[in-house]
């Protein structure tokens, strides 16, 4: 859980480098990617070891043995419920909702009692919901609050790029590793980011205040144990008193007012993982792809009920598993909760495809790092990224 009382903020801001390797602070790198360059560059000084971090609990625990196959299916007919498993996985890509999310109100006219159940079932599973009985109100409501989450563009204010956004986050990132939050933490503070950053006019000189106040407010909603706003500035060198930190969190609440409510797209991932009887390895290859939409600023205007079935989809695209007859019909069942046409869905995989092949090689690698380890299988490091985007010509 969280920790206090860091001693050296420098060498937190790169906790996967040597002592010598790692970066200046984030100030330093807004201003080189930024339009704007306020400030003259940090002298960095020599920075002591960053105190050692226990392994977080993983999130997923369950490990079901059925395998997927390479077939991308978009959507899937009622009438088609009662067919076979290879007939159904061949059915013409429909809409879930074909007169919009209006519709939400007759969604249990519209999928098999079936998929109700196996929805129950994985919220229950998930230890999303703690009484079955409301488990279907409780879909149905994640998937009628969407439209909140999602953006009509991709525009940031003139003062920011995108290279900016991704370098932010990218160390909202590392800070949340660091101190060992949850992952629904990490999908809220960049909720709450892209809202603050449309919501409030923030220069760039306080931009990082702004990410730590966003991943503060995340961890106040999510966690059960929270660091010390001190423990918080010296993460940022000090640079911000805390005052300013508090005066700029009333700042964010009072923007967004003080709605804090998201259906992260982890959820819903996980909610088609299950379903879908998917194996470890696409879990985790998903939940990589998943996270590097966090650094793609065109992202935001999607749902994330469409981020996290288009990183699934593309994560059985790569790794090309045997299927299984049982496999195919579970498949078929979690793909009719997909939102949205097949064109859109992949547009998607493609933005995803194109930020896994670079991944490596950008200075925002934290999230490459980060699913490279054994505990995450190492899928980050999987061969069949570099020809993801050669594997989704087929279907363009």
């Amino acid at each position: 859980m969280a920790r206090t009382g860091f001693c050296d903020s420098k060498a937190l801001l790169d906790l996967h480098k040597k002592a010598d390797e790692r970066r200046a602070p984030l100030r330093t790198w807004t201003n080189a990617c930024g339009p704007i360059d306020r400030f003259q560059p940090v002298e960095v000084e020599e920075s002591r070891t960053a105190p050692d971090k226990m392994e977080p609990e993983s999130r997923w625990e369950r490990r079901p043995s059925t395998h997927t196959s390479e077939v991308l299916i978009m959507g899937f007919h009622e009438d088609s419920r009662t067919c076979k498993a290879a007939d159904c996985c061949v059915a013409a890509p429909v809409l879930l909702y074909p007169h919009g999310m209006q519709g939400l109100h007759s969604l249990h006219t519209l999928v098999p009692s079936l998929l109700k159940h196996e929805v129950e079932m994985a919220l229950e599973n998930l230890d999303l919901i703690w009484d079955r009985t409301y488990a279907w109100d409780m879909f149905l409501d994640m998937m009628g609050t969407q439209m909140q989450y999602s953006f009509p563009n991709a525009d940031l204010p003139r003062q920011f790029t995108d290279a900016t956004r991704a370098i932010l986050i990218e160390w909202i990132i590392q800070v949340h590793e660091l101190l060992q939050f949850q992952e629904e933490t990490l999908y809220l503070a960049i909720h709450l980011l892209n809202h603050s950053l449309r919501q409030l006019k923030v220069s760039v000189a306080n931009l990082q205040l702004l990410g730590m106040v966003c991943l503060f407010l995340a961890a106040k909603k999510e966690e059960s144990l929270l660091p010390e706003v001190s423990a918080l500035c010296s993460l940022m060198d000090h640079t911000y008193t805390k005052h300013q930190l508090l005066r700029m969190e009333r700042k964010v609440l009072c923007a967004l007012k003080f709605d804090l409510s998201f259906s992260p797209p982890l959820h819903f991932l996980l909610l088609f993982a299950s379903v879908a009887r998917c194996s470890a390895t696409v879990v985790w290859m998903a939940r990589y792809l998943l996270e590097l939409s966090l650094l793609e600023a065109q992202c935001v205007v999607f749902l994330p009920v469409q981020l996290a079935g288009a990183a699934l989809c593309l994560a059985r695209q790569v790794l090309q598993e045997c299927p299984t007859p049982e496999g195919e019909a579970a498949w078929c069942l979690a793909s009719s909760i997909h939102v949205g046409s097949e064109p859109t869905l992949l547009r998607i995989m493609h933005i995803l495809a194109g930020a896994a092949a670079k991944a490596s090689s950008q200075e925002t690698c934290a999230t490459f790092i980060k699913y490279s380890s054994p505990k995450t299988l190492q899928v980050s490091r999987h061969p069949g990224l570099n020809n993801a985007a050669g594997l989704l010509s087929v279907y363009s």
